[in-house]
C-alpha cells in the first residue's frame, strides 16, 4: 500500500507538471496567433520566457525564504539538541545531506522545508511545534519535511511558481497590448470563419490562463503533500506519529509569522483558510483525507 501510493503520487505529479508546461505553450501559441498570426512564434517566446523565469527562481537563495518567514538559523547542536539530532537522524535514514536548521518564533505548530536540491536544503519548524508535539509526533513531521527534500519537491514547487509567473507576464503583456490598441495585423483576413473562431479561442485562453495556472499549482502542491506523508511513513515506519501530529496542527490557531507567498511550503495551511469550492483552490489537501490515507498504511 505504501509503495503503491508513492508510485501513484509520483505519476500524478508528472501529469500535473506536463499539463503545466503544456499550458504555457498553449498560452504562448494563443498570444502569437492573436498578435502576429503565427502561433509557432508565440509558443517559442513563451518557452523562452518560462525558461528565464525558472532559472531566476531556482537561483534564489534559501535565505530569502527564511527571511520572509522570520526564521532564525540554528548553527550548533547545543541550541536545539532534540530538533538537531532528529533532523540529523531522518536525513541519515533518507540518505540526504544534513539540511540547515531554522526555528520560527510562532506559537502555532507548523514546519516546512526549502532548497532547490538536497545539498542546499533547509528545514524550519515553529516554536509551537516544538512545545506541543511529543517526540514520536515531531519525528513524523521531520520525516515529512526530509521527504520533501529527498523527493525534490521544493524544486518542483519553484518551477511551478516560475511557470505561473511566466503565464502572468504573458497575460499582462496581452492585456496591455489590447488595451492600448494593439492586435493582429490589419492585413489579416478577418472575414474568414476559421480565423474568427481561432481569434475568439485565443482571447478566451488568455483570459482563463491565470485561473488554470493557479489550479495547476494548487494541484501540484496538494499532491506533493500526499507523497511526503507516504514517504515519511517509509522513513519512520510509524504512521501514527504523523497522524497525531497532523491532528494537532489542524486543531491550532493560524500562524502570525508565516509569509503568504510561502504558505504552500508548510506541512499544514498556516492561515487555516477554508474554501467554499472544496479543495480546488486550496494549497493543502484536507487533513482528514491525509489522515485517512495514513491510517490505511
Amino acid at each position: 500500500m505504501l509503495y503503491d501510493q508513492i508510485a501513484m503520487n509520483k505519476r500524478r505529479t508528472g501529469y500535473v507538471m506536463f499539463g503545466f508546461g503544456l499550458l504555457v505553450l498553449v498560452i504562448g501559441a494563443a498570444l502569437g496567433y492573436l498578435f502576429w498570426s503565427n502561433w509557432q512564434s508565440g509558443a517559442v517566446i513563451a518557452f523562452v520566457v518560462a525558461l528565464v523565469y525558472m532559472l531566476i527562481m531556482i537561483s534564489q537563495s534559501t535565505n530569502v525564504v527564511m527571511s520572509m518567514n522570520h526564521a532564525r538559523e540554528i548553527t550548533d547542536v547545543s541550541q536545539a539538541p532534540q530538533l538537531w539530532h532528529m533532523i540529523e537522524d531522518m536525513a541519515f535514514v533518507g540518505k540526504v545531506p544534513m539540511p540547515r536548521v531554522f526555528i520560527i518564533d510562532d506559537p502555532s505548530p507548523n514546519a516546512f522545508a526549502t532548497g532547490n536540491s538536497p545539498e542546499k536544503s533547509a528545514v524550519a519548524v515553529t516554536t509551537g511545534i516544538l512545545q506541543r508535539l511529543n517526540r514520536e509526533e515531531l519525528e513524523g513531521v521531520i520525516g515529512h519535511e526530509i521527504s520533501h527534500v529527498r523527493n525534490y519537491d521544493i524544486r518542483l514547487q519553484t518551477i511551478a511558481l516560475a511557470l505561473s509567473a511566466a503565464i502572468g507576464m504573458l497575460v499582462n503583456f496581452a492585456s496591455n497590448w489590447l488595451w492600448w490598441g494593439g492586435g493582429r495585423r490589419r492585413d489579416d483576413d478577418r472575414d474568414s470563419a476559421g480565423n474568427a473562431i481561432a481569434l475568439v479561442i485565443s482571447i478566451v485562453l488568455i483570459i482563463l490562463a491565470p485561473l488554470a495556472a493557479s489550479i495547476a499549482q494548487m494541484a501540484l502542491s496538494r499532491n506533493r503533500e500526499y507523497l511526503a506523508d507516504a514517504s515519511s511513513v517509509e522513513l519512520t515506519r510509524n504512521p501514527q506519529g504523523l497522524i497525531n501530529a497532523l491532528r494537532k496542527i489542524d486543531d491550532s490557531e493560524p500562524m502570525e509569522a508565516a509569509d503568504p507567498n510561502s504558505s504552500a511550503l508548510y506541512i499544514g495551511d498556516p492561515f487555516k483558510n477554508k474554501h467554499r469550492l472544496g479543495d480546488l483552490f486550496a494549497t493543502h489537501p484536507p487533513i482528514a483525507d491525509r489522515i485517512a490515507r495514513l491510517e490505511k498504511m
